[in-house]
């Protein structure tokens, strides 16, 4: 297999990985609602109507890495939906570790840099957009 092949493969690899288990988080908020989210977004005095945005970051913006379709933006949305996550959530994880040894936000980081990843190489060969 030659080197622009294992790449893309790579890049195949990433989007997906990253795409679905977004993807599902997203699903979750789907069948139990955003209201949650509503109240977390106003506790931090922002308007509720912001949390919708989270459906983007974690329903559109997956299958847009999955498919491949415009997938650098999609990837730019995850990043963004886990800086938010991050920040509205995860801010007193900063510092700790779970009951495993690894770090409270392990995953949050995961998709983050992964995201950021899918942004920064493009999708690959084996994407809608094939590039």
């Amino acid at each position: 297999m030659n080197q622009a092949t294992m790449q893309d493969l790579g890049r195949l690899l990433l989007r997906l990985a990253v795409g679905v288990l977004v993807l599902l988080h997203g699903l979750a908020k789907l069948r139990t609602g955003v209201r949650g989210i509503e109240r977390m977004v106003e506790a931090h005095g922002l308007p509720g109507e912001l949390a919708w945005l989270v459906l983007v970051g974690e329903i559109v913006a997956p299958l847009m890495l999955i498919i491949g379709l415009h997938a650098r933006i999609g990837g730019v949305l995850v990043a963004i939906n886990m800086l938010v996550a991050i920040f509205l959530v995860h801010m007193g994880d900063l510092g700790r570790l779970n009951s495993t040894g690894g770090w409270a936000i392990e995953l949050q980081l995961m998709f983050l840099a992964g995201a950021v990843a899918v942004a920064l190489l493009g999708p690959g060969r084996f994407s809608a957009n094939q590039r």
